[in-house]
């Protein structure tokens, strides 16, 4: 299991870099297989559309089983709403003995604070707005405990062409706990060529673009803007 991370070809690991030039079959979702077409160029490809991880992860064990090493790629971290993990799930169900490395990647949360400055200073929450695998019911009530806690939050899977509601529930629901001023920081495709990143307020955080490709960072009760970082306090006292 190799995180590629979020994008850019800088923030991929050393160790990640050499587990794929030494496989021999790489194993992903398309976009991301493209996204190091360089680096696995001649290699065998299992490549599949979004939603067909199951099939995706049972080539690539019967490719090992036969004997090759096997590369399963993730954006940004395996473990992080990754392949990770249903790798594991399937070797366990049936009873694989298959020795399994997982290599860690850059998540999208962390590279898209790093574009922002500081927002995950302190305690946060992590909630994917994607009702495909997790129902709503599950998502939204993360939602309103993180948001009544005091959490920042980060969002992964915002909207797309056909889940554009749930980002404007979510709004309502944190609106209900938050300031309307809360800071909240958008990036859109960060680290790669189209990155691009606004800073709003969350009465505002709708009104902005947001994608699948969008991380947003909503701030909790102590964090700021100063010129154009976005920063949570951690609670030291200055003078």
């Amino acid at each position: 299991m190799v995180g590629i991370g979020p994008g850019a070809r800088n923030e991929i690991s050393q160790r990640a870099l050499d587990a794929l030039k030494i496989s021999e079959t790489i194993a992903g979702y398309r976009l991301y297989v493209d996204m190091v077409k360089d680096i696995v160029e001649g290699k065998q490809i299992i490549a599949t559309a979004m939603r067909k991880e199951i099939e995706r992860v049972e080539l690539a064990i019967q490719e090992a089983q036969g004997g090759k090493v096997v590369s399963i790629i993730s954006s940004g971290d395996p473990g992080v709403y990754g392949m990770a993990g249903l790798v594991l799930e399937l070797a366990y169900k049936k009873n694989i003995n298959l020795p399994i490395e997982i290599i860690s990647g850059i998540p999208a949360a962390n590279a898209a604070a790093a574009a922002l400055g500081a927002p995950l200073m302190h305690d946060y929450a992590v909630i994917s707005l994607s009702d495909l695998l997790t129902p709503w019911e599950t998502i939204e009530k993360r939602v309103k405990c993180a948001a009544e806690a005091d959490y920042v939050i980060v969002l992964y899977n915002p909207k797309s062409s056909q889940r554009d509601w749930q980002i404007q529930k979510t709004t309502d629901i944190l609106l209900q706990y938050k300031s309307p001023s809360t800071p909240v920081g958008i990036v859109k495709g960060v680290s790669r060529e189209d990155e691009s990143i606004i800073l709003t307020t969350l009465d505002k955080m709708t009104s902005c673009l947001i994608d699948m490709t969008t991380i947003i960072i909503i701030g909790n009760s102590t964090t700021f803007i100063y010129r154009n970082y976005m920063i949570t306090k951690r609670g030291y006292h200055l003078e």
